[in-house]
């Protein structure tokens, strides 16, 4: 059996050999075979002159030498696949060599139309057989597939042309579901898997030399379908089965580069399972290629994300979160690389708040308070605590800290009380990760300080406020009871959230004394008397948990600067004992409740969930990948083709987009948050002010309309029409006047 098996090899080795010699003679044979079609015409040319009998004895019974044509060979060394790849500028003669391969057989399909029948047999050889020319002849119909209906294309000169929408989808589900297989096997390379150096090392190979441009052509083409299809199913099976064979893209910089680009679009600006997609390619990338693609994806992935935070509302708000999750995600792949770019931005945030508190100029408020720049915090606020324990990270959250504290205490009015609660959440996220003390309760202490809490509401109870999705108010919303409750409530929520961190420390009483009496003195000014409970509650867990850190350090024989006092209460820690770690679980139920009562729908990114969670798996069974194939590709899409083609969802989503563009359309929302009084009180007492103010934010608060002309016409008529009096009013009018008159008659 051993001897056998030798045999074997050794004959499949000789024939793939003499396949290859035959390729290479045939190549070599190339032009002499069209030097001798040509004079072969011309001898036929001269024959039918001398001999016009013999002529016609072969037109009767040989017709097709006497129709043979130099044409065809002419075609075949002619090459249309890489077309596409060929605007970079950096295909070389060797691949121009390979993709200009003879058809052979497949001369009699040539300018002829790609029917089911043709690529079922191509797609059946292949499976069986996987020769190179039935590979090239379905990657030419890839091409004609992908490049069907551009406007540069020229259908004369194509060998190949298309039709029928099902022959379409027949080729692009085969070719995308197989394609990474078969060049794998050709090129010698594993099932799957791999990195950047296996590639290198594969670019010295003869097997890459003989059919790379087979790579090329596929990973050119499948990104211009990309960047033509509609469907956002049909991008999320395309870019899925285009992740298995990213790989390649380490031979070709420039394919890399347009890959990055595109899907990092798809990334920021598509719907349903696409974002999560997307993400998912950008990551093995990273994790294949290494810091060459590292440092462009990390700088196009917060780029974009940015783009996509300038306003928040509670629809965009989860899409947002799950924005700076795959951020915070792509950090992990590479820490020390990732640290240089933390460092650079936020040093530019930095900068910018440095520019407010130097310049303070409305221009220089604007730029920190707005969503943009409190988004940028947030993002790297999550890098920092998810990768506190790794040492790149460490140095830089007291940077952050500090960046953090100015925004918090830049404009100390309560007009902004969302953007400092905001704050706040980003310091206690930060010290809980990072075992740090940041003077927290200061900041939230101040609030409750302010007249706005201390006095009774007289703007009347008011809408329920969501102080997740707003950075200002306006003097009308400040002075009602919901705002007032959410304030106080969110005060008492990271206040004890900020203490609890530290309810297992010896010098817990310390901490928590000026933050009791500062709260008593609350109690005692305030009007409100559910303030008053909520406040005395919080008074009574601060207490409580200072007599069960005292009663426990009585016992202790270590001083405070000890390495010992670091192990107090590590079991009570693990556990949760402490009176102020169970008040605070009860805050978090109720305030998950409050906002599931604001939240009225959910909004879901991805096919499961918002939150990168609910990934991928890397390992899809054939029969689940066939299924998401064939409903990708079941529509009568094609590329460039009408609207009356496309599929019904991108239908019903372009009538929306022109229903939307005949309506006002909203302004994205920079200046929402612009800073038009700098005082340090929390309100002007003047009236005269307030009414412009107010006017001022319900513009801010509301997106601005672009200007309609048909609409300011429209309106310019109305006003200039004057309303025709009613015949009762002009009846009334008469019988005023002659009541007047009468009376002037008789003091006459």
């Amino acid at each position: 059996m051993g001897a056998k098996s030798k045999v074997n090899k050794k004959n499949e080795t000789f024939q793939e050999e003499e396949e290859e010699k035959e390729e290479e003679d045939m190549w070599k044979r190339m032009p002499d075979s069209g030097e001798n079609a040509r004079e072969h015409v011309q001898q036929l040319q001269r024959l039918q002159e001398k001999d016009p009998e013999f002529y016609q004895f072969l037109k009767e019974h040989d017709k097709e030498l006497l129709e043979f044509n130099d044409e065809d060979l002419d075609d075949d060394v002619e090459t249309a696949m890489d077309d596409e790849i060929e605007e970079d500028g950096e295909s070389d003669a060797h691949d121009v060599e390979h993709l200009a391969a003879p058809a052979e057989k497949e001369a009699k399909y040539s300018k002829s139309v790609i029917t089911s029948a043709m690529v079922d047999s191509w797609c059946n050889a292949v499976q069986e057989h996987a020769k190179v020319g039935t590979v090239r002849s379905l990657m030419k119909a890839f091409r004609t597939a992908c490049h069907y209906g551009d406007d540069g294309e020229d259908e004369s000169s194509a060998k190949l042309s298309m039709l029928s929408s099902s022959v379409f989808n027949k080729i692009m589900l085969f070719v995308l579901s197989e394609m990474d297989g078969i060049l794998r096997a050709l090129v010698k390379l594993p099932p799957s898997g791999g990195k950047k150096e296996t590639i290198t090392d594969l670019m010295n190979t003869k097997q890459w030399k003989n059919y790379s441009h087979l790579v090329k052509a596929y990973l050119g083409n499948a990104l211009h379908v990309l960047n033509q299809m509609t469907d956002t199913d049909m991008i999320s099976f395309t870019i899925r089965r285009l992740r298995y064979s990213s790989i390649f893209l380490a031979a070709f910089p420039s394919l890399l580069r347009r890959y990055i680009k595109v899907v990092l679009h798809f990334w920021g600006t598509g719907g349903g399972a696409l974002p999560v997609v997307s993400f998912l390619f950008i990551r093995d990338l990273c994790i294949r290629l290494g810091s060459d693609c590292f440092d462009e994806c990390l700088k196009g992935l917060y780029k974009a994300y940015v783009l996509n935070c300038q306003f928040v509302n509670a629809t965009k708000l989860q899409h947002i979160q799950f924005l700076g999750n795959c951020v915070t995600e792509v950090i992990g792949v590479d820490l020390p690389a990732a640290y240089q770019h933390a460092f650079v931005f936020i040093r530019q945030l930095a900068m910018i708040l440095r520019e407010a508190l130097t310049m303070k100029t409305k221009e220089a408020f604007r730029k920190v308070y707005e969503w943009k720049y409190m988004n940028c915090l947030d993002i790297w606020t999550g890098a920092i605590c998810a990768y506190s324990s790794e040492e790149d990270f460490k140095p830089l959250a007291y940077p952050l800290t500090q960046i953090i504290s100015g925004v918090a205490r830049l404009v100390p009015t309560a007009r902004y009380f969302p953007l400092r609660l905001r704050c706040v959440r980003m310091l206690n996220r930060i010290a809980a990760s990072n075992g740090m003390f940041i003077p927290v309760s200061l900041l939230l202490l101040d609030m409750l300080e302010m007249k706005e809490l201390n006095r009774p509401p007289t703007g009347g109870v008011g809408k329920a406020v969501d102080l997740r999705t707003i950075l200002k108010v306006s003097k009308t919303t400040l002075k009602t009871r919901a705002f007032q409750e959410a304030c106080v409530f969110s005060v008492v929520e990271e206040l004890a959230e900020h203490l609890a961190q530290w309810s297992y420390s010896v010098a817990f009483f310390e901490l928590s004394f000026i933050p009791a009496v500062r709260l008593r003195n609350f109690c005692k000014s305030t009007k409100v008397e559910r303030f008053r409970r909520e406040m005395r509650q919080l008074i009574l867990q601060i207490e409580a948990n200072a007599d069960f850190t005292n009663k426990k350090r009585m016992s202790v024989s270590f001083l405070p600067n000890d390495l010992a006092a670091t192990s107090f209460l590590e079991e009570e820690k693990k556990s949760g004992a402490s009176p102020l770690s169970q008040y605070v679980a009860t805050l978090h139920q109720r305030a998950q409740q409050r906002h599931d009562s604001l939240m009225e729908s959910s909004v879901i990114v991805g096919a499961n969930s918002s939150v990168f969670g609910s990934k991928i798996p890397e390992n899809e069974d054939d029969d689940t990948r066939n299924e998401e194939g064939i409903a990708a590709f079941s529509t009568s899409w094609l590329p460039g083709s009408n609207s009356t083609n496309k599929h019904p969802k991108v239908e019903e989503k372009r009538k929306k987009k022109k229903k939307k563009e005949k309506e006002p359309r909203e302004e994205a929302a920079l200046d929402e948050d612009v800073v038009e009084d700098l005082i340090l009180s929390s309100d002007e007492d003047e009236d005269e002010d307030e009414d412009e103010d107010e006017d001022e934010d319900e513009e801010e608060e509301t997106p601005r309309p672009r200007p309609n002309v048909k609409s300011e016409l429209l309106s310019q008529k109305l006003k200039s029409k004057k309303r025709k009096p009613s015949a009762e009013s002009t009846q009334n009018k008469a019988r005023s006047h002659s009541k007047k008159s009468k009376k002037r008659k008789k003091s006459n």
